[in-house]
């Protein structure tokens, strides 16, 4: 007895003795679009960071999940996700008619992707990846985090000042005790006009996608016939178009996306479906399912020459993970809401002015099952992502995202996008570094640090369409947006809608004054003893600053003069008695009287 009792003892104090506490300032659970992006911020914001993946592949939904092809935030690419456009354009430019324009919708291969975020990861400075290490707890340490991972069947105890959850459906805050809310929400629950009269617990379907390629007429690809295959799941293809379905998923190298909806590869949960003890039997389901459709498609449907591609290291080549679409979304400190895309600046709160993402995925409602709401959306405008919906409620140091945003179910159904949740992670990298760098907590957290972090390393705050990057007066817009000084214009077109600065058109007394009322304790006076007229003209911007910076006029009007075509760029003639554009307004307000200095909460109130 004592001989096979003997050598359990030494395996459990060898563990125990080779246990290694690895401390770092950052760690990130998840190696999804955002956790990939906060991994890379955090690190370059010069803080110590961990990124953690229990799978083989950094990109979670787009490359491991086979999501690959991306539409939204095109037409506002910002930092670290127009940093890996422009890496997969770099890859495939060679390659004969793949688009490499601006706000080309990106498409590539899910294992390139994967590639080049593995061998971009590996050049940052100050970030260690750390892939196919799942993680088993999460538990407080004083002000910070303590999580266990196993790395080669040994587990390690991670020490960290700030914890990301960017894992696919929350996991690391559910280990941590966050609450959860999931399903559609209320109408009397939010105030959301769209939402349903009473809540249910119906989330999007996941999809398991698969990569198909045409192997050529003469290939016979077919598939061995699926596990419970039932043909009659998939009929309504036989009045569908097969070649536009696949035209609407091509990549190059003869390769198709697959992710078809109605009695595609759509398979449809509940939140309980998604728990952990019931994930190994749903993803199974949701597999079936998919190979039935490829065998459907090759048997029924005369496709036999397209076949599963080798795409990804699996038994049977479909995705390592499916596509999570929504899941439990946290508690968090605020939690956004359709009228804060919407109308932002009608609200009592005003989140925009917290903003450390943009996006403007048009919200998707996948649901194969009879009778789940669906949701009338008006155009859908480009949003921000406050900083309060990515820190968890009574939980410091801990920030969530992908599908735990604190969000509503109708924002989600855009927020979840892997490529709004790319330019999102940045912002939750900057946040995370901020608190590990200068030893504070989310209790403590200040916005405008975040924000100009973010911009210096060439994030955007401000959805603003029709002011690119290389406009001289990027920065200025971006800051006096993120105030309200001067507000965004919603353009609707068609179901479409963007939101616009409009630079060139000129500023009126009515948009500026309540704000500079608000925000300057001396400011109500001038404009009693001014009185601007309707349109708010250089001259009284000029008198403005002076009155508010204690400057000398005539020094100011002078040092204008001076400057106006090439310190400030500006391409206007110089005359105090015509209107001021949003431009100048813009830029000359931001440097002269500071507003973005001024601090706000969590709500986007200014603090005196």
């Amino acid at each position: 007895m004592i001989k096979k009792i003997l050598p359990l003892l030494l395996f459990f104090i060898s563990t125990y003795v080779h246990a290694e506490t690895i401390k770092t300032d950052v760690l990130v659970l998840g190696g999804g679009a955002s956790g990939v992006a906060a991994a890379i911020q955090s690190a370059r914001s010069n803080v110590k960071t961990l990124l953690v993946e229990e799978g083989p592949w950094l990109g979670g939904s787009m490359t491991s999940g086979g999501m690959c092809i991306l539409e939204a935030n095109r037409n506002l690419p910002s930092g670290i996700y127009a940093e890996f456009r422009g890496r997969v354009n770099n890859f495939y430019k060679t390659r004969l008619g793949y688009d490499t324009t601006r706000n080309a919708v990106l498409a590539f291969e899910p294992s390139v992707g994967a590639s080049i975020l593995k061998k971009w990861t590996d050049t940052v400075k100050n970030l260690t990846v750390k892939l196919s290490t799942p993680f088993t707890t999460v538990k407080k340490d004083g002000t910070g985090w303590e999580v266990a991972i196993t790395i080669n069947g040994k587990t390690d105890i991670v020490k960290a000042r700030a914890l990301v959850d960017a894992t696919e459906l929350g996991d690391a805050a559910a280990k941590a005790g966050v609450l959860f809310n999931s399903g559609f929400d209320s109408r009397k629950d939010t105030g959301e006009q769209q939402a349903p009269d009473n809540a249910t617990n119906q989330i999007q379907d996941i999809s398991w996608i698969a990569i198909l390629k045409d192997f050529g007429k003469a290939a016979n690809k077919t598939i061995a016939k699926p596990e419970g295959y039932n043909p009659s799941l998939y009929t309504c293809l036989k009045k569908a178009s097969i070649p536009k379905l696949l035209a609407s998923g091509a990549l190059i190298n003869d390769k198709y996306m697959i992710n078809w909806a109605d009695c595609g590869n759509q398979y449809s949960v509940t939140s309980n479906d998604l728990l952990p003890e019931d994930r190994e039997n749903t993803f199974k389901q949701a597999r079936l399912r998919t190979l039935g459709l490829i065998y459907y498609l090759q048997t029924e449907l005369g496709y036999k020459n397209f076949g599963l591609s080798d795409e990804f290291p699996t038994k049977d080549h479909l995705p390592l993970i499916p596509y999570i679409r929504e899941n439990r979304r946290a508690m968090g400190l605020v939690r956004m809401v359709l009228d804060d895309i919407y109308t932002p600046y009608d609200r009592g709160s005003k989140l925009y002015r917290t903003s450390i993402g943009i996006g403007d995925a048009m919200p998707g409602q996948s649901y194969i099952t009879p009778g789940a709401p669906k949701i009338k959306y008006p155009p859908f405008p480009g949003y921000t992502i406050p900083l309060g919906a990515v820190i968890a409620k009574d939980q410091e140091n801990l920030f969530v995202t992908e599908k735990a945003l604190s969000v509503t179910h109708l924002v989600n159904a855009s927020t979840m996008y892997p490529s709004v949740q790319m330019t999102l992670g940045q912002g939750v990298g900057a946040s995370a570094a901020w608190c590990a760098f200068f030893k504070k907590t989310t209790k403590e957290i200040d916005a405008r640090k975040i924000q100009e972090e973010i911009m210096i390393y060439g994030g955007s705050i401000m959805p603003f369409a029709d002011i690119p990057k290389t406009d001289s007066a990027y920065r200025d817009v971006q800051q006096i947006g993120a105030t309200g000084m001067l507000q965004g214009i919603l353009k609707i077109t068609g179901n479409s809608a963007q939101v616009l600065f409009m630079p060139d058109t000129i500023v009126y007394t009515a948009e500026v004054k309540p704000f500079l009322n608000d925000a300057y304790t001396r400011s109500f006076l001038w404009f009693n003893r001014t009185s601007p007229g309707e349109k708010f003209t250089l001259g009284n911007l000029l008198s403005y600053i002076s009155e508010m910076s204690l400057t000398d006029p005539q020094t100011l009007l002078r040092v204008m003069q001076a400057n106006w075509k090439t310190k400030y760029k500006f391409s206007t003639t110089f005359d105090v008695s015509r209107p001021v554009t949003r431009r100048e307004f813009a830029v000359l307000a931001n440097r002269y009287l500071r507003p973005f200095a001024r601090k706000v909460d969590l709500t986007g109130k200014l603090v005196n």
